[in-house]
């Protein structure tokens, strides 16, 4: 029996159903991905954060209940945020975010200013955390299966532009080799 945390009277959550959850989750445990913070993917996660100048970067394994950044940016350090927010943890449930429309979609997504699309607008990242602009990209492994995501927020809208997808996307298919491959050492 899983546990649905209440959603707020009034708020359409739409989360997209992923049939994929599965299959990643039994891939994800064959990788040894997804259930521990890695120091690795944290300076990954560093060094994606200093590339585009964003305050939070994140390298994100979704199951079929939650998601878990492996890899974990942020401007606090992990310390609560400033103005009254909290920091933002491992763990988010599914429907927190923007990166479960990533996964499903299997496409990058640009969100320069979160507000302008009421679909994300309502999101909970944006009233806990104060998220206003995401840019993420599908990490996807040789078998097609897409892992997560590789990921940058801010708490301004931004003009990601051409550039700034085109990063994000080299970045994440550099990592999902990478990925794979330390598998087979």
């Amino acid at each position: 029996m899983s546990y649905d945390p209440p959603r707020p009277a009034g708020r359409l959550l739409l989360t997209p159903q992923d049939s994929e959850a599965p299959a990643r989750t039994l891939r994800l445990r064959r990788l040894g991905l997804g259930q521990q913070p890695e120091p690795a993917l944290d300076a990954f996660a560093d060094r994606l954060a200093e590339l585009t100048g964003t305050p939070y970067a994140m390298v994100n394994f979704l199951d079929g209940e939650r998601q878990f950044f492996a890899g974990l940016h942020t401007p606090e350090g992990g310390r609560a945020a400033r103005g009254g927010k909290p920091a933002v943890g491992r763990r988010l449930p599914r429907e927190y975010g923007y990166c479960p429309h990533v996964v499903v979609r299997r496409r990058a997504l640009a969100l320069e200013d979160v507000g302008d699309y009421p679909r994300f607008a309502c999101n909970p990242l944006v009233d806990e955390y104060g998220i206003r602009s995401y840019l993420g990209a599908p990490l996807t492994d040789s078998t097609g299966m897409v892992l997560g995501t590789v990921c940058v927020a801010d708490l301004a809208p931004r003009p990601w532009g051409k550039a700034g997808l085109e990063t994000i996307k080299s970045t994440a298919a550099d990592l999902a080799v990478r990925l794979e491959a330390r598998t087979l050492l």
